[in-house]
């Protein structure tokens, strides 16, 4: 072997280290801190990129580098389709309740578009994040009440950013209310469906983890805060959770008992946020996280002019 060719094969084999490593924290849930956990939000464009390191080595004729690189892209498309999950078809029948999401993007979202949501896609009830006190009086002047006449609004507390609030809007009356505690405000509320059938509902928002390492200490605290299926009464939790399926507190937070509804219908790696103003990245922020006594009808995703975030539309079936 020449000089040259061991060179080129000793940096391919180099070259596909970072995605060796990157598979190995998905793979173990290790990754703990900043920038580890941020950047574990975009396993799948890792996995998209494996093939780079891949074919370097394949080029150079470097075993090791092939072998090292084939694993790892094996290992995050592997992890990537896991996160898809498999549709489990249930018909919507008597019971249905229509829950939607939908982030205000610092209440700048227009009250025309949260209207036509709720309008148009039938919606029962419907979890705001990043609500203020002017975007809840235009929502209230536009006449939402009119469509989802019972709410629970959390106002930001003392010394949180404006746009803290979160609330819940419902066509069905609201009965015992309350919050869960994070960094910003998590309305919850008991919903009597009729026929004896309730469910409640937490508007879910964690703090995100992408600017430094208290931005991640305060979204692990606040995924880790968050209540487990319990109770006379079944819970949903819906929002933004600023976490994807590749986070390894996600996950933790599943297996407490949840059931995430767009993995039960196939739909675990379908995107909810992108930047405004750009094509990409495009992550799996948004869920609605499913008590295993309610079932699951549909899922889908539907556009709010405006936001950063597509509102995900659940149909659960909740039993008396």
């Amino acid at each position: 072997m020449s000089p040259q060719r061991g060179r080129s094969q000793r940096w391919a084999g180099a070259a596909g280290l970072p995605w060796a490593v990157w598979a190995a924290l998905r793979l173990t849930g290790s990754e703990r801190g900043f920038p580890l956990v941020p950047a574990l939000a975009f396993t799948p464009h890792a996995a998209a990129s494996a093939v780079l390191p891949l074919a370097a080595a394949t080029a150079v004729r470097s075993r090791v580098g092939t072998a090292m690189a084939a694993v790892a892209a094996l290992a995050l498309a592997g992890a990537v389709r896991g996160n898809r999950g498999e549709r489990r078809a249930r018909e919507p029948g008597p019971g249905t309740l229509r829950i939607a999401t939908v982030s205000l993007r610092k209440g700048l979202v227009p009250a025309a578009s949260v209207l036509d949501l709720v309008r148009r896609q039938a919606v029962d009830v419907l979890a705001v994040q990043e609500l203020t006190p002017d975007a809840e009086r235009v929502l209230l002047d536009a006449g939402l009440t009119e469509l989802l006449p019972h709410s629970h609004v959390v106002p930001a507390r003392p010394g949180s950013v404006v746009s803290g609030s979160g609330a819940i809007w419902s066509r069905f009356p609201l009965g015992e209310r309350g919050a869960v505690p994070g960094t910003y405000e998590q309305p919850s509320a008991r919903i009597a469906l009729g026929d004896e059938a309730e469910v409640r509902v937490v508007s879910v928002h964690a703090a995100p983890p992408s600017t430094s390492p208290a931005a991640v200490r305060a979204w692990t605290t606040d995924l880790a805060g968050l209540p487990a299926p319990r109770g006379d009464v079944p819970w949903v939790l819906a929002g933004d959770f600023n976490a994807t399926p590749d986070h390894a507190a996600f996950r933790a937070l599943l297996r407490r008992g949840w059931v995430d509804a767009a993995r039960a219908q196939g739909h675990g790696t379908t995107w909810t946020w992108h930047p405004l103003r750009l094509p990409a990245p495009r992550l799996v922020l948004d869920h609605v996280l499913v008590d295993p006594r309610v079932g699951i009808a549909a899922c889908s995703f539907v556009p709010v002019p405006g936001s950063d975030h597509r509102s995900l539309l659940v149909d659960l079936l909740v039993a008396p």
